[in-house]
């Protein structure tokens, strides 16, 4: 770095050379080199400001003038600051957002199973894909709950919002939820038990689909807090939204949850999803869910991570606004 440039970012103040002469080239070039190419362009004036924001210099602003002979002089200097402090707060912005979703982020997932553990009659597969979108990492979890008599609870929800309150919360709701799980609750009164703890949470609001699994029976008990409907996908059957009371979202408060018991016998699959799978700003909800349908009778004969990745692959935009969240159950001889 140039040593012109140097006290302008050490001073946090700018450095104005109205006319360069031939022994400016070293305080002004990177190198000997880069000063050789100055003095053979016909550098005559100079003009370095800091990119200053919140108090901090963030870098500098290089300005060199070669072909108009008028020198830089106080006018340019005011000019040139309100480009760098623009270009200042831009940069600013850019490096807090990162931050932002990289924080965001990392307590997603470190909240979120890591590999849920085998389970009695059951075949898993899932995938998490964080938003494209650098300040919307949000709320999406799923979750593998073993609970007593063989049974598995599955779970899949969305915290409203994004950012690292998002994050918090759904942290919070899915500890909430495991504690809960613990008790062999009937879902839709789990459910009641979790969206009561929503009260005091930053972001409260969310949707959430809790499934009960019990391979003795072979069925699942199923209640939805506000959230889009479970496929099923019967073997060798059509892959079907499953006709659930929608319910409220968690955090609405005073609206009771309803369970409902569905088939799930060995080869049936159960999918559950967040809405960043389905919803587009560029397409209707109805059609991006027969989509869904479609992929899922499509890869009907593939393992459970092939057909993850096929749904992700086909309905999956990278420049995406919404976290995914996607988990696959298949219902197998529990012997």
């Amino acid at each position: 770095m140039g040593s012109a440039v140097a006290r302008c970012v050490e001073r946090g103040e700018p450095v104005l050379l109205a006319r360069v002469g031939p022994g400016d080239l070293a305080g002004i070039a990177r190198d000997a080199r880069e000063a050789e190419r100055l003095g053979r362009a016909g550098l005559h004036s100079y003009l370095v400001v800091p990119l200053v924001a919140r108090g901090a210099v963030l870098g500098a602003l290089r300005l060199r003038r070669t072909r108009r002979r008028v020198p830089f002089d106080h006018d340019d200097l005011v000019l040139a600051r309100e480009l760098a402090g623009r270009a200042a707060v831009a940069v600013d912005h850019a490096c807090w957002y990162r931050k932002e979703h990289d924080t965001a982020l990392t307590l997603q997932r470190s909240l979120l199973p890591h590999r849920p553990p085998p389970r009695p009659g059951l075949e898993i597969a899932y995938r998490y894909q964080p938003a494209g979108a650098a300040d919307e990492v949000g709320g999406d979890w799923f979750d593998v709950i073993p609970l007593s008599g063989r049974r598995t609870a599955l779970v899949v929800g969305d915290v409203m919002g994004s950012g690292v309150a998002a994050a918090a919360t759904m942290g919070q709701l899915r500890t909430t939820t495991r504690a809960l799980a613990g008790l062999d609750l009937d879902p839709a009164e789990l459910l009641h038990h979790v969206d009561r703890s929503t009260t005091g949470l930053e972001q409260a609001t969310a949707t959430c689909v809790y499934a009960v699994y019990d391979p003795g029976r072979r069925e699942c008990r199923i209640a939805n807090a506000g959230h889009l409907p479970p496929v099923r996908v019967p073997s060798g059957g059509a892959p079907e939204l499953l006709d659930l009371p929608t319910g409220v979202p968690l955090g609405v408060g005073g609206v009771p949850f309803h369970t409902r018991a569905v088939a799930l016998r060995p080869g049936d699959r159960l999918v559950l999803y967040t809405d960043g799978l389905v919803e587009v700003r560029d397409a209707p909800i109805d059609s991006r869910l027969e989509q869904l349908l479609t992929l899922l009778a499509d890869s009907g004969s593939l393992s459970l991570d092939r057909s993850c990745d096929e749904v992700l692959g086909a309905l999956r935009d990278d420049r995406g606004h919404d976290d995914v969240a996607l988990l696959i159950a298949c219902a197998v001889d529990a012997g």
